[in-house]
């Protein structure tokens, strides 16, 4: 049995404006996969169109036209509330603000994927439990997140993006708001889900250093994907030097 991909995205464009109006494509026909176990970067300057393919991805908006597959799943033909039941099973994201909830603790935050898919409290402390051994937050979890450091809160938004074990983790540049050190801490928090809980990750960056910790980098630039490249072994230091090299000629 041949395995499928995890994501499979074919023909996917989006315009935007109506027909009235002038009209604007952000998304001219992307097509690629993303393997399962995979950590795949696209890395795009602004107004590329990187936000809006992590929106269809998300299933948070809806394209024009194409097809995504999610864990062999056609999410473009979801609608109510079973758009809102797949994404809480098999997506789970990590932002750049973090998007806690000031009001609850870090462990209440983590649980919270899991409390809206009506899980026993039995199980939710479990899957809480694990992940925070995971991670190594179980002295964060009586904690809000006003007495966090941003690599505190960046860790725990991880594990609420993980706790429900999802097919798919999005990072919508996830370390835009952090230090060089708890950058640094997270991307390798990333790395370490990645491999030893086999979670396909997709990080949208802008940031090289950030793209370094994936094995595989799509670059996207007025909405199509014109580029890609391998990590193949090297070091990352080796792919940060590659992905610089490939920036330059990219956006030239």
């Amino acid at each position: 049995m041949i395995n499928q991909p995890i994501v499979s995205v074919s023909g996917l464009r989006k315009t935007y404006g109506g027909k009235n109006e002038k009209q604007y494509e952000a998304l001219k026909g992307i097509d690629f996969n993303v393997e399962q176990g995979e950590f795949v970067g696209i890395m795009g300057a602004s107004g590329s169109g990187k936000t809006t393919l992590l929106n269809m991805l998300a299933t948070l908006d809806q394209p024009t036209s194409g097809k995504v597959m999610i864990n062999s799943q056609d999410v473009t033909t979801l609608k109510g509330d079973k758009i809102a039941d797949f994404r809480a099973n098999e997506i789970g994201f990590i932002f750049q603000d973090f998007n806690l909830l000031e009001t609850l603790t870090a462990e209440e935050n983590i649980a919270l994927p899991l409390s809206l898919q009506g899980v026993k409290k039995s199980a939710i402390n479990q899957a809480v439990t694990a992940v925070a051994e995971t991670l190594s937050i179980q002295d964060l979890l009586k904690k809000y997140p006003t007495e966090l450091s941003g690599g505190q809160k960046q860790r725990v938004a991880a594990a609420r993006g993980i706790v429900h074990k999802p097919a798919l983790l999005l990072g919508d540049e996830p370390t835009g708001a952090l230090d060089s050190n708890s950058a640094r801490e997270l991307l390798e928090l990333l790395t370490d889900i990645n491999q030893k809980q086999n979670v396909s990750v997709l990080l949208v960056t802008h940031d090289p250093f950030s793209a370094s910790f994936c094995n595989r980098i799509l670059f996207i630039k007025d909405g199509v994907i014109g580029q890609e490249i391998r990590r193949n072994g090297v070091s990352r230091t080796e792919f940060y030097q590659d992905i610089l090299e490939k920036l330059g000629t990219f956006e030239q």
